[in-house]
């Protein structure tokens, strides 16, 4: 049996998928049907909700006005476009052009050092902090990091710099003891003027989070508190590498600040053509892998278990798998995982920032997680908040879903196969959903389509074992209802349809039991 535990090889997820699925998709054929499904979506006119927001308080108005001085208009950009190549791997469009930048920096580097010429003891004593930062000096290197395990206060790394370590688990990084809780553990040398170029492969980080014994909330603010931060990095690489419980995230690709300057505003800094590739990790204390206000990030053969869910309070905690979250743009996942988390993965903003937009995921699996899918602009989901400005375009292609739960990390939350809210342009396309059949869901529905949620496509949905659960799919109804709902190719009997939904429709599905 697959535990999807800190142990799981992500490079099988892809494997896995067939087997749960029982399907040997054609990728290429599935995401090409996914783009035309994606297409009627957005000839769809939106018919939106009035506008009755409620009128922000003079503290929020200050703060907004605030982070405007750091912040831009946010548009939607052209959505990238998903290639097969000969081998059968799905790459963004744009790969070319990081594979171009990584010849670069192949090229740019000048020196190869070994971080032990300059006085580092792979030991689990030694404060190595010092022969770092000889070694890296202002870059134009690739360090080598040999087995052991390092301690450092920080590693802050200049343009042009390769750090390689000798695989996870046998190179370990670890945060001092003395350590502050903000301290990131590696981050990129000058997060206001932006770095380029920059490769970390190889290696475990350990943000020893033991350090801290038994204070209650391990992260301080902002993009601190993680195992590696990228912030306004353009061309950016993580391969290999295993994050260990961190105070906050274990991968942060980001702005140099986080803003929450209103929807339709981004923070400017933001990172560019970022790469995470086989990366793992457990224990944080809020997001295994996240993104704000960042464009073009590939996020492929990853996997994320755990959480601890420590930078919030006990039984609040929004602790996912990957979160794709404040502004960004143009995220394209790639057989990714999640196992034990809040959300599987989660496509977000909060009330106070833009949404994340043209987001697209190619195979992931979820395993006992509270939401395995949840797409969501906070704040703009009932009939009294302002309807969400920027949060549109989602296509998800060979997801699974198996045994969302009840969860202690946050109190009172019912298990989902997916939630979609707020977003609109959204596609999922072959979706299988395999439940505990004596598991007590509550009567609570599957799949939830709610609060605003429009121009919605599911095709392919097969569901089983979902016993005591509600509808398979519910679309809520209401003033603040979902509407243009196509639903294809499912394989429940039980769909439920809220009150005032005006536009939907039902095909292929010839067992259906629709309610109203």
């Amino acid at each position: 049996m697959t535990l999807y535990d800190k142990t799981h090889d992500p490079g099988k997820n892809r494997e896995l998928l067939a087997q749960i699925t029982g399907k040997q998709l054609d990728l290429k054929e599935a995401i090409q049907e996914s783009e035309h499904f994606f297409e009627q979506c957005r000839r769809t006119p939106n018919s939106p909700n009035p506008e009755k927001g409620h009128s922000l308080s003079f503290s929020e108005k200050i703060q907004e006005s605030l982070f405007r001085l750091s912040a831009k208009r946010s548009r939607i950009l052209k959505p990238t476009q998903i290639h097969v190549d000969d081998e059968g791997n799905v790459i963004p469009d744009w790969k070319d052009k990081l594979d171009q930048e990584y010849v670069r920096l192949i090229e740019n580097i000048k020196t190869e050092v070994n971080v032990v010429d300059y006085g580092a003891v792979g030991d689990g004593k030694t404060d190595c902090t010092a022969a770092f930062k000889k070694a890296i000096g202002k870059g134009r290197v690739k360090v080598i990091v040999p087995p052991g395990v390092f301690i450092t206060k920080e590693i802050r790394l200049p343009s042009w710099t390769w750090l390689m370590g000798s695989g996870k688990g046998t190179t370990t990084i670890k945060l001092h003891d003395q350590a502050s809780k903000g301290t990131r553990l590696i981050t990129n040398a000058n997060h206001w003027r932006g770095n380029h170029h920059l490769l970390v492969k190889g290696m475990s980080l350990d943000w020893n989070v033991e350090r801290l014994g038994d204070e209650a909330k391990t992260s301080t603010w902002g993009n601190h508190s993680s195992c590696l931060t990228y912030a306004n990095v353009t061309y950016g690489w993580v391969k290999d590498v295993e994050g260990i419980n961190p105070g906050l995230h274990c991968f942060d690709i980001s702005s140099t600040l986080y803003n929450y300057a209103g929807d339709g505003y981004r923070a400017r800094g933001g990172s560019q053509y970022v790469w995470l590739d086989h990366v793992t990790g457990f224990g944080f204390g809020d997001d295994g892998i996240t993104t704000h206000h960042s464009d073009y990030v590939f996020i492929s053969n990853s996997h994320m278990c755990d959480p601890s869910g420590r930078a919030h309070r006990q039984g609040f905690s929004n602790s996912n798998g990957i979160e794709v979250d404040d502004g960004s743009r143009n995220v394209l996942l790639v057989n990714t995982s999640s196992a034990r988390c809040f959300g599987g993965v989660e496509i977000k903003a909060h009330q106070n920032s833009s949404a994340a937009s043209n987001v697209q995921i190619v195979g992931h699996i979820s395993v006992h997680d509270n939401r395995a899918f949840n797409f969501r602009h906070i704040g703009h989901h009932k009939i009294t908040d302002t309807e969400s400005k920027s949060a549109f375009n989602i296509i998800a292609v060979n997801l699974a879903a198996i045994a969302p739960i009840f969860t202690e990390l946050y109190n009172d939350s019912t298990p989902r196969g997916m939630v979609v809210s707020a977003y609109k342009n959204v596609v999922v396309n072959h979706f299988t959903l395999v439940g505990d059949a004596d598991y007590d869901y509550k009567g609570n529905p599957v799949i939830a389509l709610q609060h605003r949620a429009r121009n919605v496509i599911l095709n392919n949905i097969s569901v089983t074992d979902f016993n005591k659960a509600g509808a398979v799919i519910k679309v809520f109804g209401g003033e603040n209802r979902a509407d243009s709902i196509k639903i294809r190719n499912c394989s429940s009997e039980k769909i439920e349809i809220g009150s005032g939904v005006q536009d939907f429709s039902i095909e292929n599905t010839e067992s259906a039991k629709i309610y109203f």
